[in-house]
């Protein structure tokens, strides 16, 4: 008996001898890719249960049946992080979602700008590759992908409770992003990161976004960086100095 070390997302509350049938595109990875054979062993969980181990039951043409044997790992309370973007070419914004879900974000809200180049993104895709990056990475949830929203709306509604990281290449605080956060840390628990396109934001934009009182302007350094750098970057350093 094989005992892999493959971890699948189930899309429903598993529980002690829970029978689960994978399907589509996780059936094909277990059955073409992995060659999984009856007795082997993958781990599964629910995002609501932490971790289980489960035993391969049955490999049919349309499912892998598995059951549910053991709770190896409790559920984790996730980071307090959100992500505000602009939404990119496909290929850069999945690398974006798949770093930003390693990072440990549980929400990531698409915003339209004045230059958005980007309409309409395929959310399915996008929660697609979230669930991968947190099979991959070892995370026991999914973040929440929101529908899109235009700036303006966003803000207005913007909770009185969390911090906005503005990164923009044009903003001049005369600190760099890291200084900047040890500094306020302790005036927050609850954080966000905003990334515009690769434009950057109008001027109106950002006025809109300074004259908000949770704005915190920062520099991610001299040069100028891909959206999909820039989410990886100011996300990795806020996770870091606020943990």
């Amino acid at each position: 008996m094989k005992n892999q070390k493959t971890r699948i997302y189930i899309n429903k509350s598993i529980s002690l001898n829970l029978i689960i049938y994978i399907k589509d595109k996780q059936h094909h990875f277990l059955k073409n890719v992995l060659r999984i054979k009856i007795n082997d062993e993958i781990s599964v969980f629910d995002g609501k249960t932490g971790e289980w181990k489960a035993k391969i039951i049955s490999i049919s043409r349309d499912n892998t049946a598995v059951r549910v044997f053991e709770n190896i790992k409790k559920m984790e309370k996730s980071s307090d992080l959100w992500l505000v973007f602009s939404p990119i070419k496909q290929n850069r914004m999945s690398i974006a979602i798949q770093k930003a879900t390693e990072i440990g974000v549980n929400k990531i809200i698409p915003c339209n700008t004045n230059y958005t180049n980007i309409k309409n993104i395929n959310l399915k895709n996008l929660y697609q590759n979230a669930i991968e990056a947190s099979e991959q990475s070892q995370r026991l949830d999914i973040p929440i992908i929101e529908r899109e929203v235009d700036l303006k709306s966003l803000l207005q509604n913007w909770p009185n409770d969390r911090k906005l990281i503005y990164c923009d290449e044009k903003i001049k605080t005369g600190k760099l992003m890291i200084e900047t956060i040890i500094n306020i840390k302790n005036n927050a628990k609850k954080w966000a990161v905003i990334i515009g396109p690769e434009g950057g934001f109008s001027d109106k934009e950002r006025e809109l976004i300074l004259n908000n009182n949770n704005t915190v302007p920062i520099s991610l350094g001299n040069t100028i960086l891909r959206s999909d750098t820039a989410i990886t970057v100011a996300l990795y350093c806020l996770k870091e100095i606020t943990a």
